[in-house]
This record gives structure tokens, sequence and C-alpha cells, in this order.
């Protein structure tokens, strides 16, 4: 035994020696260092393989705390944490009751508040798992009772150090729990203090707090125990043998000293507490001393764990852990995750890992799995002491305070280590790790977990996530927040968001106005939209915001979780207040960013539209980056490789071709947001554009429409079509002629179609289009394909072109030289085993040549023999040569052919856009493979074969630069048709096919009238050839309003001369279709023909540059556009124009039908006023008016503003004001009761500024007419003495403001506006409102100051007073003949005051007549002195007894003043003091007093406060504006119960109609009080007073879901009474019924029911209710009172018979409820 206990010591008891004898020196050599080693080996291998197990103590540190738990760093760079629920028991007690009682304890506080990082504690390992990735979960315990169960009460002896928590507060001290069973240890209050004082976690200890305590006293033998927590005794206490510890008991973090007993590299071994062993290994020796320990050495050592069935004991000497009570060294959080590029090996350990030394002289750990990527990777000898590594810290082992690293070129090069690394806005890659209910979980890396929730894992809401996403799926999320001490990560899987190049929002600071950002709809109401952005920052669009058409639901229109593009508004951080709109281009830029790049300063420059000469800057994989030339390459666009042509083939050679430098002439604006102009060369699109053959807006799609646009998206179940003006629309699956299986086979992004509206749906604003070529074709598709063969031949022209242009490249050259038909000297190269062969030859250096089986022909051929061969086709793009050798294509005869002649041909090769035929002569023809734009699919059985005979009708018979013949596939039609055009080019170009022809311009031909049409006619030449005669070429001198084609008739003889041509599929003139001039072929007309001739080669828009603004222009009708509200004529065949409708007529009658005043064919005269924005039409005017003083013109009223005037909307645009002076010669009462927004007027320009019009619709000035109210310019204009009309302008404390025209204004005195005297001013505001028509008299004028003093009264203007006599006023001299007694003494002082202006009016006491002012005064005698004294006597003693008086009304402000000191509280009393200065309309005083009582009422009488409040709202509402109304509501709400002060507020709207501002805060009060039934009954009683029955319908609804269940039947009830009292009786009834048809047993309700219906209802429906309850199984007391009431109702409204019949009722009832009974 004792060799075993030798050799493998399980650091228990030490074998001690026997006193007396030495140690066997034999023994002492023994292999004790080998031994050692093996132990200390064992023991390392055992903990860092982390093979905890349950039930070892251990000392751990606190490294995070979090709501639910501790994370404990544990030694050897372990973790493990502590639940909640593993506090102490009376922690857990608290926890329980909180949880049973559902609300927050007051004494409970929570982990944060107790614990702090860095604290040291003794844990208790409760279990060990691995989780699903194979890392191990320690979970820990600190409760006292499960790591102090070794201890119990005998051993407890003074001195010793142990773990306490607090378990209960007491008077004089607190309870703690050591964990020991019959203990109760107590902790003094005194002896404590210091400790909380040191630690600053409040005024008290709390419960669960944990302590390190040292026994004071233990008495009854360990029964009772007093505690100390003193910061020294703790840090000095020490476990010595006296203390009694045994291994059973041993404590972890207790100090005590040892001995070294061997020192070797992997650790030491002691000897403590005399009889106890234990180890130290090398991460726990001091890194001071290192290894200078010698055996027999004294140290002090602190435990760091004890194994519960080993008994191994480990300790550490490191410095920190020796003072009880103190804490580690922390590492600094900038250093975590920092990179350390030299890093030297301090040690290595083969079987654990290596040390090494940082940069700043601090030591790491990395583990062995961190040294290398892998096993096999490893190579120990790279480990050598110094050797220098670069690492990186990933973790810090505070209870080894050492950092961790990692060798790992992975970790090392990672972009995220830790949860702080990761910022809001990120992109980042993850794998999906599990699929929950509430969202999918993501692993980004080993230690960084977050969710993304389920409204982001897609653009859409997915029902099912499980079929897109599969766990292990790499998937690429955007960070939407990030809280690193939460450990909380969420992110987003919209590809919307995650794609987004906008600037990330994810603060309010950065939200500033203009900012155009991607959110997500979190919610969508009928107030608007909130949408959320990144961590978590919310802002909401409004309504008005959310479209530029109205919305009315927006929750149909936007769902939770749609992307959208949002505007920033306004913002206020402070509040987190965010206003967005999601209309983006009618907002500018804010003006404040001053040092953006040119390239964005040119908001909207560019019109849809607008053709511009572009720079290619850059080649881009989607497309080019170009720069405009017209503004000298300051402005950036781009050109997407799909916009380059109109064809895919060619978009791609094109895209292949170009290089940086390169001018692209005539590209066309296709969209410009701003910073990003994007431009298209699709030649369909332009001429689109160009024709006005697209929608600009929603509202103008109209269905039957043919629309040219581009593939935006193809999906599974459709196509999504985009326009010019981004205007776009589905084509679902069923879009072709053909089955459609999948959409990618028929359709490809980028590609031009031509689409047919089938049905829009204007509430969701979607379009639904169909792609099918016979919908969507002209019905000729030979002409169709013919014309894409000649634009596609005609791009590649110009792609040959570019190309030898440049003379960099060494194949360009012959790639341009080389076309189909020419001949090759060519040598074999290799012959393949398909047959195919390769050749080589001089001309065709650097291209790979190639012939297939079928053009080799009959030959058999070797590599290196010489051949000809014929060129079929050149692919650019690919550097491919296809030829061949056949014999029969080798020998062709050019041959003269005739256009639309039928050939037999040979398909001879098969390229994207053509095929290649030969004919019978040899001669190669290209004849295009599609007929439609969107005829893109095939069948195999209909698609072309080498070898094939097809038929072929020649269109192009001259062999051109591309080497070839163009033809179609098919015999010859008669009828060519192009794809459908405007009406004006369909019209001109209504003829016979194109034949070739003699004709040149100017000769004079003879034909036959085939068709006559409004604007032009239609001659037959010969059988072959048409020609076309417009309106303005068939008379010389147009008489205007004649019908010049109308001259002409079908079939009739016609002589004219050809005046040019017109091709038809490509619209160009050209000489091929002919265009007649009519008229007599001599000299006198030459002149014009001539002059058109030399227009011949000019193009539209040069023409358009000959008419000047100004120019007179004879025009004919073509059609009026209701839609764009204008009309459209022709000048000359090419020429056209439109007549804007303001700009049609001056007649009333025209503009209100313009469609039926203008005849189609009809010659009018026009003003050229300049060309619109496509400038391909001219702007012209009917009217041939500038806006000059003086001209009379047309307007539309846009505005009616009341008292001042109208805003009216002019031609071109400009907008002008018209005063209510001007309306009209005579002043009306209502002067704009006839005007109305939309209403036509006409009226003369009085002046013309820069900025502003303005009007009269006066007579013109200069006319004779008699004019009732003369118009007044100026104060020379007025004299005195005489009559003037106008408009009282406003009511101030100096008078009366007359307003006698624009901008003369007159001031009428008080004493001058009525002959009586006017105590309350409210009387002036009501008989002399704003805008009231009255005729004053000017008493006088100051010309220098402009000043005109004015008269009401009657003796004046001899009209009636504008006060009636009936209001009963006093008149000014009986008021002062009654007071002229009393005042004598005080003449002096007031002849003084009538010296001043007379301002104060409201003063009694200075109203004096005139003739009072000038009497005399007489000196007086002692006699008469004696008698005033007397009278003066008497009235003061009036005076006091008056005061005196109970009865007595107040009459001044002193007089209030005296109350409310004597009732401060009452507010009657304050409120009629402010209706006192009310009433003398001081509005600033009655505001004062209001204050004044809200200071004064005393805090506790609330109702009285409430009644101040109130009057306070009442007066801002009438006097006040609405900001200092809803100051006084703000302040209101804080002083008072929020609920009422809203609900009076509520009332207070509602009372002076304002119901707009009612309804608004009727819905803030269903927000903040949706629990309270009072607020939703009060809405309900407004909107029903409203009207608005449906609204109460829905909002009862609203209601029941928002309040409790036991409130709903009472809430029900009371929304029937009020459908009674106010709306619908019927559906009130319905209500009641529904309701007791559920609770029939309400008999409150069925009472209710009866009061109402008693009131409201027939007598049959009273009957039937109370026949329904008489019948209901109630208890008898219920049933005796329902009987009562029906005997009652019947005595009062019914007869005897039915009074009996409810007593025979009532009978039954008791004689079957006894028989019952008696059952």
């Amino acid at each position: 035994v004792a060799t075993m206990e030798e050799n493998f010591p399980r650091g228990g008891i030490q074998r001690k020696t026997t006193e007396g004898k030495t140690p066997n020196p034999k023994l002492e050599r023994d292999n004790l260092f080998d031994v050692c080693c093996l132990y200390i080996h064992s023991m390392l291998c055992f903990l860092l393989s982390q093979a905890l197990c349950e039930g070892m103590l251990l000392l751990g540190c606190i490294k995070e705390v979090s709501d639910y738990e501790l994370v404990i760093s544990l030694p050897n760079g372990l973790s493990g944490f502590v639940p909640v629920t593993q506090i102490s028991d009376a922690y857990s007690k608290m926890l329980s009751k909180q949880v049973a009682q559902g609300e927050l304890l007051e004494d409970l506080n929570s982990l944060m508040d107790m614990y702090s990082p860095g604290t040291l504690v003794r844990c208790i390992v409760t279990s060990v798992e691995k989780s699903a990735d194979g890392r191990r979960s320690i979970k820990l315990s600190i409760d006292p009772k499960k790591v102090n169960k070794g201890l119990n009460a005998s051993a407890l002896t003074s001195g010793m150090l142990l773990s306490g928590f607090v378990s209960s507060v007491e008077d004089h001290g607190y309870l703690i729990d050591i964990g020991v069973s019959g203990t109760h240890a107590f902790l003094p209050r005194q002896k404590a203090q210091n400790y909380i004082k040191a630690v600053k976690r409040g005024a008290d200890l709390k419960i669960g707090q944990n302590l390190n305590c040292v026994i004071a006293e233990a008495k009854n033998e360990g029964r009772v125990v007093r505690l100390s927590v003193d910061r020294s005794e703790v840090a000095a206490s020490l476990a010595t043998e006296r203390q009694n510890w045994t291994l059973s008991n041993l404590l972890p973090g207790l100090v005590v000293k040892a001995r070294v007993l061997k020192v070797a590299p992997l650790g030491i071994k002691l000897s403590f507490l005399s009889s106890f062993t234990g180890i130290v290994d090398f991460m726990h020796m001091d890194p001071e001393k290192s290894m200078n320990y010698s055996p027999d050495q004294v140290v002090k050592a602190c435990i760091l764990s004890i194994h519960p069935t080993s008994k191994v004991v480990r300790l550490t000497l490191r410095q920190a852990f020796l003072h009880p009570g103190g804490s580690p060294n922390q590492l600094s959080s900038d250093r975590m995750g920092a990179v350390v590029e030299e890093s030297a090996v301090k040690a290595f350990y083969k079987q654990f890992g290596a040390i090494f030394e940082l940069d700043d002289g601090t030591l790491a750990f990395a583990r062995l799995k961190h040294l290398s990527k892998n096993r096999k990777s490893f190579k120990p000898g790279a480990f050598k002491t110094g050797c220098k590594h670069k690492c990186r810290i990933i973790d810090y082992s505070l209870m080894d305070e050492m950092c961790i690293v990692s060798l790992k070129y992975q970790i090392i090069e990672a972009r995220f280590l830790q949860y702080k690394d990761i910022h809001t806005g990120d992109v980042v890659q993850g794998k999906v790790f599990a699929l929950k209910p509430i969202g999918m979980q993501v692993k980004v890396t080993d230690g960084i977990k977050g969710l993304v929730p389920s409204m982001h894992l897609a653009n859409g809401i997915l029902k099912q996530p499980e079929k897109k996403y599969n766990i292990g799926d790499e998937v690429r999320c955007r960070v939407l927040e990030c809280n690193p001490a939460g450990k909380k990560l969420i992110l987003t899987l919209k590809k919307s968001l995650v794609q987004s190049k906008l600037p990330v929002l994810s603060n309010y600071e950065d939200a500033k106005p203009g900012l155009i950002t991607h959110g997500f709809v979190v919610c969508a109401r009928e107030f608007g939209c909130i949408v959320k952005f990144y961590n978590d920052v919310k802002g909401l669009v409004p309504k008005n915001e959310l479209s530029s058409e109205p919305i009315p639901c927006p929750d149909k229109v936007f769902h939770e979780g749609q992307v959208v593009k949002v505007m920033v508004l306004k913002c206020e951080p402070q509040q987190e207040r965010l206003l967005l709109s999601f209309r983006l281009s009618s907002k500018s830029a804010p003006e404040d960013k001053k040092e953006c790049p040119p390239k964005k300063k040119q908001e909207m420059k560019y019109q849809i539209g607008e053709m511009v000469d572009v720079k290619v800057l850059k080649k881009k994989d989607n497309g080019l980056e170009v720069s405009i030339l017209e503004d000298e390459g300051n402005v950036i666009a781009s050109i997407p490789t799909g916009h380059l042509s109109d064809f895919v083939a060619t978009c791609k050679l094109l895209w292949h071709c170009l290089q940086e430098g390169d001018v692209l002439p005539r590209v066309m604006c296709l969209s410009d947001k701003g910073e990003h102009i994007m431009l298209s060369r699709k030649s369909a699109v332009i001429s689109a554009v160009q024709e006005e053959q697209v929608v600009r807006t929603f509202s103008e799609i109209q269905p039957g429409m043919l629309l040219t646009g581009y593939v935006r998206n193809v999906m599974p179940f459709g196509v999504f079509v985009e326009f010019p003006f981004g205007v776009t629309g589905l084509a679902p699956k069923s879009m072709s002629d053909k089955f459609v299986t999948d959409t990618k086979d028929h359709f490809v992004v980028g590609q031009t179609v031509i689409a047919k509206v089938m049905s829009i749906d204007e509430e969701k604003q979607r379009v639904l289009l169909n792609l099918k070529v016979s919908e969507c074709s002209s019905g000729d598709s030979a002409a169709e394909s013919f014309a894409l063969l000649s634009q596609y031949f005609k791009e590649m022209k110009e792609i040959r072109n570019l190309l030898r242009r440049r003379d960099d490249s060494v194949n360009t050259g012959s790639l341009c030289e080389l076309v189909p038909g020419r001949e090759l000297q060519l040598v074999v190269q290799d012959v393949k085993e398909d047959g195919s062969a390769l050749f080589s030859g001089s001309c065709v250096t650097g291209l790979t040549v190639t012939a297939t089986r079928y053009h080799l022909g009959d030959k058999n051929i070797v590599p290196g023999e010489k051949t000809k061969a014929l060129v079929l086709h050149v692919d650019a793009l690919t550097s491919k040569v296809y030829v061949s050798l056949r014999e029969e294509l080798l020998k062709q005869r050019a041959k003269q052919l005739k256009e639309n002649s039928q050939h037999s041909a040979i398909v001879q090769h098969i390229a994207e856009e053509f095929a290649v035929v030969s004919l019978e002569t040899g001669q190669l023809a290209a004849i295009p493979t599609a007929s439609h734009f969107n005829d893109t699919f095939r069948f195999d059985s209909e698609k072309l074969k080498v070898g094939q005979i097809i038929s072929a009708t020649l269109k192009v018979v001259k062999v051109n630069d591309h080497g070839v013949l163009l033809a179609v596939q098919g015999p010859a039609k008669k009828n060519v048709f192009v794809r459908v055009r405007n009406e004006s080019e369909t019209a001109l170009e209504e003829m016979l096919a194109v034949v070739n022809h003699s004709l040149s311009l100017g000769d004079i031909v003879t034909g036959t009238v085939k068709s006559v049409k409004p604007t032009h006619v239609t001659v037959a030449i010969d059988d072959k050839l048409t020609g076309s005669i417009h309106a303005s070429r068939i008379l010389d001198e147009v008489p205007i309003g004649s019908f010049p084609t109308c001259t002409l008739k079908a079939g009739q003889k016609v002589t004219a001369r050809v005046v040019g041509g017109r091709d038809v599929n490509t619209h160009r003139w050209e000489s091929i279709h002919i265009v007649l001039f009519l008229g007599e072929c001599k000299g006198e007309i030459e002149g014009k023909v001539t002059a058109v001739l030399n227009l011949k080669e000019d193009t539209a828009l040069k023409k358009l540059g000959l008419y000047t603004v100004g120019q007179t222009v004879t025009c004919f009708v073509k059609k009026y556009n209701i839609l764009k509200n204008w009309l459209e004529v022709e000048v000359t065949p090419d020429i056209r124009g439109r007549v804007p409708h303001l700009l049609g007529n001056l007649s009333f009658q025209v503009l209100k039908h313009p469609e039926k005043s203008f005849k189609n064919g009809q010659a009018i005269s026009a003003t050229v006023t300049g060309t619109d924005v496509t400038e391909t039409n001219l702007c012209l005017s009917l009217t041939g008016r500038s806006l000059e003083q003086g001209t009379i013109t047309v307007g539309m009223v846009t505005k009616v503003t009341p008292h001042i005037g109208l805003t009216i909307a002019l031609p071109g645009g400009k907008t002008g004001k018209v005063s209510i002076f001007h309306l009209n010669d005579i002043y009306a009462e209502n002067p704009l009761g006839d005007f109305k927004v939309g209403k036509i007027v006409r009226s003369v320009i009085l002046f013309a500024l820069t900025s502003d019009l303005s009007f009269s619709f006066r007579l013109n000035p200069k006319s004779n007419s008699k004019v009732e109210d003369v118009e007044i310019t100026c104060v020379k204009d007025v004299k005195k003495g005489q009559l003037v009309r106008g408009y009282v302008k406003s009511i101030t404390q100096s008078g009366v403001f007359f307003g006698l025209s624009t901008s003369i204004l007159g001031r009428i005195l008080f004493q001058n506006v009525s002959p009586y005297f006017v105590q309350k001013h409210s009387l002036y505001e009501k008989y002399l409102p704003e805008g009231k028509l009255l005729t004053a008299k000017v008493l006088g004028v100051n010309g220098k100051e402009k000043h005109i003093e004015l008269s009401l009264l009657p003796e004046d203007t001899g009209m009636p007073s504008v006060l009636p006599e009936s209001l009963g006023l006093p008149r000014y001299g009986a008021e002062e003949e009654k007071r002229e007694a009393d005042d004598r003494e005080k003449r002096e002082e007031l002849k003084l005051k009538t010296k001043r202006r007379r301002g104060n009016y409201e003063s009694e006491q200075l109203f004096l007549s005139p003739p009072f002012l000038l009497f005399q005064l007489k000196k007086q005698t002692k006699k008469e002195k004696e008698l005033e004294k007397q009278k003066k006597e008497k009235e003061l003693c009036k005076l006091e007894a008056a005061l005196m008086d109970p009865s007595r009304q107040p009459q001044s402000a002193d007089d209030f003043d005296r109350l409310v000191l004597s009732s401060p509280n009452s507010s009657i009393l304050w409120l009629q003091y402010m209706a006192f200065h009310l009433q003398a309309t001081e509005i600033e005083k009655a505001r004062a007093v209001a204050e004044r009582a809200l200071k004064t009422i005393c805090f506790r009488e609330e109702q009285e406060k409430l009644n101040v409040w109130v009057a306070l709202l009442n007066l801002e509402n009438m006097y006040g504006t609405a900001e200092t109304l809803m100051k006084v509501f703000e302040r209101a709400v804080q002083y008072n119960e929020p609920l009422k002060v809203f609900q009076h507020l509520c009332d207070i709207f509602a009372n002076s109609e304002k119901y707009k501002q009612a309804e608004e805060l009727y819905h803030t009060m269903l927000k903040r009080f949706r629990q309270e039934k009072s607020v939703w009954l009060k809405y309900a009683s407004f909107l029903l007073k409203q009207g608005q029955t449906e609204a109460t319908h829905r909002l009862l609804e609203r209601a029941l879901k928002a309040l409790p269940t036991k409130e709903h039947v009472d809430a029900i009830s009371r929304f029937a009474q009020l459908e009674f009292r106010f709306g619908d009786s019927e559906h009130a009834k319905a209500l009641f019924e529904s309701t007791l048809s559920s609770y029939p047993k309400r008999t409150d309700i069925w009472s209710i029911y009866m009061d109402i219906m008693i009131k409201h209802g027939s007598q049959k429906e009273v009957r039937d209710i109370f026949e329904r309850v008489i019948h209901l199984s109630l208890a008898p007391k219920k049933m005796k009172f329902f009987f009562k009431r029906y005997l009652d109702y019947e005595k009062k409204f019914g007869t005897t018979d039915s009074v009996l019949a409810v007593k025979r009722a009532a009978l039954e009832y008791v004689e079957t409820k006894s028989s019952l009974a008696d059952t």
C-alpha cells in the first residue's frame, strides 16, 4: 500500500515519517521526479481536455452578466455559465413569487445590479453537456448549499473564509445564507458599512448578493455565527491547520501557505496545510518568478479546484489570487481581436499547445488545435523557443490572466470575430443553422449566430420557408440590428435591402432632409405607412406622401415587409420622430449639400426622350458608363448592355466592339433620377417616344393600346415589361400564341417587345399585357419581318464602320472586308470527326474559318490541300467565319432580279437574327428568322434547317455592304403594312406595295383620286404607284375655316408635281413613296416646289427650326386629344403642332366644348409660340396674343382665396392673380360666389412683372361705358365728401379698416361707425364681418401720410345704420347728458385729453360730444361748492352700501379681484372674471386671469382647476391660433387627467364646428386610450352626429377588438342606444337582437331595449319584446319585474283585454313554477 501511495499520490494525507528516524535514502533516490511528472501530466490532460465532472468545485471569475445568467471564466481557458435559478435559495424564491404574481417586486434586483465582471466566485459544476456543434456546455451553480455542502455546523471556527449570500435584510443587519444546515449566520449592519461604501452599489446590501465572509465568532457549536465582510480582514485571511480543514470540506479560493516539493517543466508539486498535496500547472506559476522555484521553498498559493472523487487539488501562484476579495487583471477592449504580427514562442507543450510572448510583453496561450490549419499540416519544429509567428487574440482567460490566441490563417483573416466587430448595414455570409417559427437562425462564424425574422426571409412573405432554405445552405444577409452586449444579431435576406446601394439609415441623427434610402413597411393603416430602417429606426409616411395620386386605403396597396424607397422630409432626433415620403421625384435635393460632385447636381436635367451624344468612359459587365458630350462630359450616365440595340445578338456584339473613348451619337435619355441617368439606343423605343406612342403616367393607359417596351424581368409565372417613363406591366404565362412551358425559352431580360394592354387595375396600379404576335402585329408579317431585317443590317453596318475606323486590332481589317458571297483561297487545316473542316489563309489570319459537313459537298479534302470557299456568314463576336465549298454556290451567276419577285431558295446557314439562303442563280440572300419583335420561340419542327427549300420574296435586289440581297420568307403580298404607328403616319401611308419607279423630284404626273381623308388625299398614279397630297398642298391660298381636301372627290383626275417621298418601312424621307404637290405647273409655283425640294435632306428637327416664335402659319385640324387636353394639327406632312387648351380661343363656348368646335381637316390660322419638350412638334396659339399690359387673355381658376381674390392659370403655364376689386365693375355682396376652381374666365392684364401677373375682369379702361364703382388706384383719386364703396378689411383697436381698392385702405373711427355707444366689441365683428360691402363717406384725406378718414354714420352716407336700432343700444348724446353733472370737476382734465388722439375707444369716459367740449366753465360760488361736497359725500355712501350688497354683480376688474380674494378656489368666479375681459375684447387680460387662477386654486381642487383649463382651451380655440391652442392643450394634459382634457377639447372642436380637428384628435385618443370604453362611445356619438353611420359600424368592430371581452356586451348596447338617437334605428335593433340572442339572460340589456322601443318603436314591436321576455327561463324575481313592466305598459297604452292577457300569462307562469316545485 505504501508503494502504491508513493507511486500514485492522490493528493490526500501525506505519510508522516516516524519521529526520530531519518528518511530512507533509497526512497529519496526513487524516481520521484518522474512520478511527479506523471501525476502533473495526467492532471493537465484531464482538465485541458475539458473533461470536468459533476460536483467539481472551482474558483471562477465573472466574465459577462446578462438578465438570466452569469458567464464564468474558469482555469485553463474554459468557460461555464450560472443560470439565474442557481444563485441562492432566497433569490430563487423571490423569482418564483414574481412569476406567480405577474408583476415586478421592488426588492428583487437584477443580476446586473448585483454582479459585475471581474468578481471571483466559488462554484460547483452541476452538469457537463455536449452541444450540437461538438462544444462542451458547462453548467455551474454558486448556491452556497451546493458549494459548502462539505461543511457542517461543528466544523465552523473563527477565521474561516466562506462564500455567503444575503437572504434577508433586517433592522440591525443581514441574515446571510452560507449553505450550512442548522447554522444561522448574521452580519451586523455596522460591520457592513465600510464594504457598502467601497462597493458603491446602493445604501444597502441586496437579497441574492454574493459576499466573501470571514467568521468573526461561532457560538453554540456553530449554530450561531457572526460574520465580517471588512475588506482588509477578508484580504488578510489565511487558511490554517487550526481551522480544521479536511479534503471533504476544502473550498476553492482559500489562500494557504505551501512548500514546494518538486519543480517540473509542466508545473510544480506543493505541500500545504501540513498534510495535503496539490499541483500548480505551467499557466498558474507566477510569470515574474517563472522557473525560479526551488524545492522546500515556502510560497503563498490559492486553491483553484478540488476534484470530487480523486480529491486532486489544483492551486495557483499568481499574485492576483493571493488576496481574497481581489480580482484578476483584465484585457483592454481594443486589444480583443487584435492581430499580432510577431509573437515569440516562450514554451511549447506537445500535448497541450504553446505559450507565446506578445508584442507588449504579456503572455498568451494557443491550444494545440489553433497552432495549424489541421493535424496533418502541424509541424512541431516550428515552435521552438524564440520562433516568431503571426497570431490573433481570440479570447482572454481571466482565471489564467492570459490571452488565448490562434495561428490559423482563416481566423487571422476573418472579418468578424465577435459581435462587436459587426456593424449595422454590413453584408455578411452565413450558413443556415436552424429553421424556427419565429424565423431562421444563421451561423455567421463559430461564435456568432444571427436571426432572420420570418418577415425578412424574402422580398415577399414566405409561407413555407423550408422549401426555399435547407440547413447548411450558404446565404448572403445584411445586418439590420446588432447588440454586442446582448449578443443579439438581426439579419435580413430581402434581396432589395441586401443589394441596395443607397445609404444605410441606422440612427435618427443621419436622417437629413432629402436623404433617399431603402426601408421596409412594418405597418400600413389609414393614416399612412410606418417604415422601419436599421437599428430599429422608424418613420412615418403620411397619407398625402404615399403617392402623387391619392390612395384611399394604404393597407390594400402596401403590405407588411414590403421594401420601399423613401425620402426623408423632416427629422427630430431628440423626439425620435421621422417624417418620410414615397414621392421621390417631386422634391429636389436639399440645398445645403454644397460639396456634391458636379454629376450629382443635375437633378432631372434631362427629359425622357431627349437625344444626346455620348462618349464611352468605361466598360462594365452590365453595360457602359458614358459621359454626355453636350455637358462637356461632366454628366455621367449609363447604357445597360440590353439597351444598346433592339436585337439581343447586336447588343453583345456592340458591347464587345466598343472601346473607351468611342462616341455614340443620338442616344435617348430613358430615365433621369438625378444621380443615375439611364440611356437607350433601342431604335424601336426611341421611335415610340418621339412619335408620342407612349404613356407617361398610369392614368393614361387604356385597354387595347399597343406600346413598345422592353423586358424588365422574366419570372416563371410571366414576363414584366417596362415602358419609357417607368410604367410597368405583367404579361402572364399565357402570353404567347404557342404553349409556354418555360418563360425563359421565350424572352430574355432587356429584349424589345410590343405589348398590348389587356386590362388595368387602378386600385392596385397593375397592368396586364399580352405579347401574342397575333394580337400585337399589324397583320402583315412580311412587312414587319423585313423592317426588322433592314434595321438589323443597318446596325451591323454601323458596327462594321466602327471597326474600320479602328486600326489597333489585327483582326479588324480582315473582319470588315469579309462579307457573305466573297470567294477565298484557303488551306485545309484539319478535318474533324463530325465531318466539319477548319481552314487557314493569309486573308483570314487570326480568325476561325469552318465549314460544316454539308458545306464540304462531295469533296474529300485532306489537311494541307488548297481550295476555294465562299463566305456564308461572319460572326464578329466569336471571330468565326462560316464558309461553303459547294459547287452550286461557287459557280453563282449574277443576274438582275426584280423587286417583289418570288424565288425558290435553299437555306445555307442560320444565324441568330437571320438565315442565309441561296437562290436558283447561286446568289445569297438574307431572310429574317422572326416576323415580329415578340416572335422569339419556335418549336423544333418550325425551325429552319440547313438544306431546306423555302419560298422567298426579294425586297432589296442590289447587293450592298452586307454582301447579300434582302428577302422575306413566303409569297409576296399586295398590301404592305408596318407595325402599328401613330394615326397620322398610317393615314399618310395608306398605299399599295412599294415598287421601283423612274419618277424624280419636280416631275409632273397625272393620277386619279383614290380616297379623300381630312388632312390628305391618296392618288393612284398608275397601277403600281401611289401618291399622297397633303391638305397644305392642294390650294395656292387656303381660306381660313375651309376644308381643302373636300375640293377633291374620289375618282377625280388631277395633275400634280412630285415634291418628295417616304419609305413606308423606316418612315425616313426618301424617294420611294411619292408625295405630290397639286396645282397648275407654272413658274409661279415653281419657287415653292424648289423650296420644298431644298428641304428634302433636312430632318424634321431642322424644319422646326425654320419657324420663329410669333410667326403666323396655316394649319389643318387633325383631332382634339381629350386625354391630353390639346388640339393636334398638321402644318405640312412632316410638321405637326399642338394647341394647348387655353391657347385655343377667347370664346367661352369654344373652350367649354373644344372637341365640338374644331372639325377634322379644317384650315385654321395659328401663331407659333415654341416647340414641345421632345422638339418634334410646334406649340401653337389660336389667340395670337402675348401677355402684355392691356391684353385680354383667357385663364382657368385654380384657387379661390376668401376676401382676397382668385388665382388663375394662363396659357403657357403662367399664373396670375385677380383682386376682389377687379372681379366686376359693380361691387357685389359676395364677389367670389360665382367663381369655382376650373372655371374658364376672360381678363385684362393690368401689369406684368417678371414673376407675377395681375389681372382685372373689369371693362377695358379705354372703353367709354359708365362704371358704377370707379377703380381707385391712388390716394389722389379720393376727394373729401365723396361717397365710396368697399369691403371691410379688419377691426382693430384703432377702428375699422376699410378696403377701397387693392392697395388703398381707409380708417373709420368707432364713433363714426354708428350713432350708438357699443361696450361689447364682439358686436362690431358680428355686424361688420370681414368682406362686408358698405358705402362710406370720405371725412378727410391726408395726401402726405396717405391716410383716409371715413364715416359710416347714416347722416353722412344716407344709408341705414350698420348696427340696428333693435339692439337697444344707448346713443352717444344721451350717455353724456346723463353724466354731465357728475363730471364737472374733471372738465379741465378731459379738455386736455381730447387734444390727444382718441385711440382708447373702450373707455366710456372719453366719449364726449363736440358741444360739451366747447362748453365754457363758470366760476363756482361758495354755496355751490358746499352743495357739491355734500353730493360727493352722498355718492360715496351709496358706493360703500352698494359694495356691501351681497346680491350686487361685479362691475369692474377691482370688483372681481375682491371676489377672487375671498373665494380663491371657486372656478366659477375666475371664469366670470375671464368673461368680463373677453366682453371688452381684452384677450391677453383674460389669458392672464386664467394663468392666475391656475396658480391660485389649491392643487387638491382638481375639478376646479380642470374647469379653468377648459375655459382657457375655449379661449384659445376662439381667439388664439392653432399653435397657442396646442401649447395650452399639452400643458393641460400634463397637469390633469389626460382623458378628461382630450374629451373636453373634442367637445370644443365639435361645438365650434372644427370637425376635421376633432376627428384627428379622436384618432389620437383611440390609440392612447384604446382600453377606455367612453372614448369609443364618444367618437361614435360624434360620427353619428356627422351622419357617418358606416364609419360608426366600422368603429364598433375596432372597439370590440380593442376592449376587454367583459366590456363587449355593454359597448354593443351603448352603441345601439346611440344609433337609436342619432343613426339608423334598424341597425340599432339588429345590434340589440344579436346581443340578446348571445346573452338571453342579460336582463339589463332587455330592460334598456324595452325602454328604447317604448320611446321609438311601434306598439306591436314593444309587445313582441315583452312576449319574448316573459317566456324566458329566468329567476322568479326577474320574471316578476318583467311581468310588472308589461302590465304597466298595457295599463297605459293597451286595452282591458290586453291587461287581462298579461295577468293570465303571469298566472300561468306561477302555476308552472309551483307544479315544477311539487314534482
